[in-house]
């Protein structure tokens, strides 16, 4: 037909319907005429393949350009952009049209995949059951997830099962660190209650960069040391090979789209605790498992038996605690009870937290602290360690070195700022360091800060007097329990009767 095209489709219908019929009505029921039919019968290629390659339309702008310029661009510069060899045309020849711009770039892709230098080959690898597990960290600040209204800036340790994709994910408040794998590789090991032949991860200098070579090496010979306990061998891709740890790379992006998801269908992406949030990222983790349910119980009986214990996952360090009632460790100040002031404590340095020990005896735990790269100490204060002190020495609130550190609620640092407007300094302590050892010695942290709250949003400063009748625990009023004790005859008849079970 006049205008349309014979398709490959039309040809091979008619060469088949040929054998069996004349000319004619084969080219009739391929849908092409007569004529048609009687050329093609002496022509037996096929019309698409025969058809002249169409030519160009409009003068090529770069015919005295690329080879001439350009592919000694791209000789001596292999790894240049494309944008960047259109400035420099640009550069040189200003009167060059901007629009030649998607050309130049389609011509420099077509002389690379003739001419350019060989690329790296992606080799994709049969993973098997029971033999390779791996982890990896990976940054959720894009999540914008929050605890009691303050960001969370924290990252998630992954591991995952090269072969079931059984994953568990651990909330990593600090950065990459030995503590971080560590609790995070045996809470994954103990979930699936084996270990695999094999554990990989990205080049672990990422994780030491901040450390002194000596300390580097000994983290690395902890964590093969860990390995070594679980039977397993400690491998990791090349440096800057990403691709090679696949298995995880890829996956990271499905766990952080399964939580965003999570959060949106939550409505909210702040939670009242550390430990909702844990919960919550358990519950994600745990449902993409449970798709995986089969092939996970299969490799779960390929796995190796765990041992007996644990490995260590924690850092030891010793420090002396001050006439401050605290420490500094790693550029962060904690507070102890002033019982412990003189002593030597040992310190098991967790990713989250600081256990606290006395001649092996444990003390207390505190939450861990991280220092900015740059700028003064951190803080990590209880004020009812210090309380019974400052009662007696209220002025020192007033240029305390972490006197903002030191107030549990927002309430107590705005009385305080309030009470330095309208009275003197001396005044403002007093009254300050009357309501912290209120809070402390009555237990009402929470009950009085609303308070506090409330008083300040109707112009007031809280009155400790009035506040301190409120909360404190009157002793007159405590209801008597009588305990009535039976005669022991009683006992005697209950079991002379048999009743007794």
């Amino acid at each position: 037909m006049p205008g349309r095209h014979i398709t490959d489709r039309q040809m091979r219908l008619f060469m088949t319907l040929k054998k069996t019929h004349n000319t004619e009505i084969a080219a009739a029921k391929s849908g092409f005429s007569r004529a048609t039919g009687y050329r093609y019968a002496r022509d037996p290629f096929l019309s698409e393949r025969s058809a002249a390659p169409r030519g160009r339309r409009r003068p090529d702008p770069l015919v005295d350009i690329f080879e001439a310029e350009v592919v000694p661009i791209l000789e001596a510069s292999p790894g240049i952009r494309p944008v960047g060899v259109f400035r420099e045309l640009m550069r040189r020849h200003p009167d060059l049209d901007p629009g030649v711009r998607r050309t130049l770039e389609r011509r420099i892709r077509v002389w690379r995949a003739a001419h350019g230098p060989e690329q790296e080959v992606i080799f994709r690898q049969k993973h098997e059951p029971g033999r390779q597990g791996l982890s990896d960290f990976t940054h959720m600040s894009s999540l914008g997830v929050s605890v009691a209204g303050q960001p969370l800036d924290h990252m998630l340790y992954h591991f995952r099962l090269a072969w079931s994709g059984f994953a568990h994910a651990r909330v990593v408040l600090g950065g990459e660190s030995f503590t971080a794998l560590a609790e995070g590789l045996q809470g994954a090991l103990w979930h699936l209650g084996g270990a695999p032949r094999e554990h990989r991860t990205d080049s672990l200098s990422a994780a030491f960069r901040n450390l002194r070579k000596d300390e580097a090496e000994d983290m690395t010979e902890r964590y093969r040391a860990l390995c070594a306990h679980y039977g397993m061998t400690a491998s990791r891709n090349n440096r800057g090979a990403a691709h090679e740890n696949g298995a995880i790379e890829g996956p990271h992006g499905h766990l952080k789209r399964d939580i965003a998801d999570a959060l949106a269908l939550r409505g909210s992406t702040d939670f009242d605790d550390l430990d909702a949030y844990r919960a919550f990222i358990a519950q994600v983790v745990g449902r993409a498992n449970a798709h995986r349910a089969k092939r996970i119980e299969a490799e779960c009986a390929l796995l190796r038996d765990l041992p007996a214990v644990r490995a260590t996952d924690y850092e030891e360090i010793s420090v002396q605690v001050t006439s401050s009632s605290g420490f500094i460790l790693r550029r962060v100040f904690y507070t102890v009870p002033s019982r412990l002031i003189g002593h030597r404590l040992g310190v098991r340095l967790y990713d989250d937290r600081l256990e606290l020990f006395l001649s092996g005896a444990h003390q207390l735990t505190l939450p861990r602290g991280r220092a900015r790269q740059h700028g003064p100490n951190e803080h990590v204060v209880n004020y009812r360690h210090v309380i019974h002190s400052l009662k007696r020495k209220p002025m020192a609130l007033l240029h305390l070195i972490y006197r903002d550190a030191l107030f549990p609620r927002e309430a107590y640092r705005r009385c305080f700022e309030r009470a330095l407007e309208r009275l003197s300094e001396r005044e403002a302590c007093r009254l300050t360091v009357a309501l912290l050892a209120l809070a402390h010695e009555e237990n009402c942290e929470a009950e009085l800060a609303a308070a506090i709250h409330s008083a300040l949003k109707t112009g007031r400063l809280p009155d400790p007097d009035a506040l301190k009748a409120r909360f404190a625990v009157r002793t007159d009023r405590m209801p008597g329990i009588h305990v009535a004790r039976p005669p022991l005859a009683d006992y005697g008849a209950l079991l002379a009767s048999g009743d007794a079970a």
